[in-house]
């Protein structure tokens, strides 16, 4: 059992902050191919069931007093509905996407226009492969920021300082090793501005030590959590929408005085997305 004293800030207040999220339905929502390890064409999709479930997910934002746009869905793009991929936007800069998969390159146009037409006036098509808040988290109190920024499997290492030169904000680099956390959103969950929940095992052993040194009291989850993607998580600093089928990882937030709120997303679960694919933060 996990003890005060290891943990200093277990019991302290946590405060939530009013968030702005993006989402797309998943009108088009299927697996007919596998770009990861998640995804087998093989297995139905319902459809119906994972529109239900998006639009709780959706709702769950709205009801705690979050604002969630919505990015059309476009027929052809089955993935569209793991919006997070899209774009990461700090201070109100928008650093787009660029896809490893033909299959998802698409997307990324969808969502620069969606951005421009929405009054955003810097949005940025990047030059390197960079699948946005899948593997660019920000984390830390404004002034104070900094991106991890994950790579092995997705984004390419020379988006990192890409992405630190467009967003003006340094970069601390991580190595992803096991292809079932192929984006640093399936790995590691940033729950306020200095702890995070991970999974040190999905992570090369330079990595681990860069994230044990900056977040000694990260909340370090179970693999079988981590296995059902309880790790892509949403925070507004409090509140940490997560995976229904991750009680484990719920139970050791509340115990550091967040409150987990559990949402079914197993269906999107097929395509290799969670509760955070499924959203990305709009900060301006």
């Amino acid at each position: 059992m996990t003890s005060v004293l290891s943990h200093p800030n277990q019991f302290r207040e946590r405060t939530a902050t009013r968030r702005r999220y993006l989402m797309c339905p998943p009108e088009h929502f299927a697996v007919r191919y596998a770009i990861n390890p998640w995804m087998d064409p093989r297995v139905p999709v319902d459809r119906a069931r994972a529109s239900n479930q998006w639009a709780a997910l959706r709702d769950t934002y709205r009801e705690l007093g979050h604002r969630v746009d919505e990015l059309p869905a476009r027929p052809g793009l089955p993935d569209m509905v793991f919006a997070a991929n899209g774009a990461t936007v700090l201070d109100g800069i928008v650093l787009g996407a660029r896809f490893r998969h033909r299959e998802r390159r698409a997307e990324a146009a969808a969502h620069r226009v969606w951005f421009g037409a929405a009054g955003f006036r810097r949005v940025v098509r990047p030059r390197y492969v960079n699948e946005g808040e899948g593997d660019l988290l920000v984390v830390g109190a404004p002034g104070d920021r900094v991106l991890l920024a994950g790579t092995g499997f997705r984004t390419d290492p020379r988006a990192h300082a890409e992405a630190a030169a467009v967003l003006g904000c340094p970069v601390l680099p991580l190595q992803l090793v096991d292809p079932r956390f192929y984006h640093l959103d399936t790995a590691l969950a940033v729950l306020d501005a200095d702890t995070v929940a991970w999974l040190p095992e999905a992570f090369s052993a330079p990595s681990r030590e860069l994230v044990e040194a900056r977040f000694p009291n990260a909340v370090v989850a179970d693999p079988a959590d981590a296995a059902v993607l309880g790790l892509n998580a949403v925070s507004d600093g409090r509140h940490v929408v997560l995976s229904a089928q991750a009680p484990r990882l719920a139970g050791q937030l509340a115990e550091r005085g967040f409150e987990p709120v559990p949402v079914d997303v197993s269906e999107l679960l097929k395509g290799g997305g969670g509760v955070k694919c499924c959203t990305l933060e709009v900060r301006i």
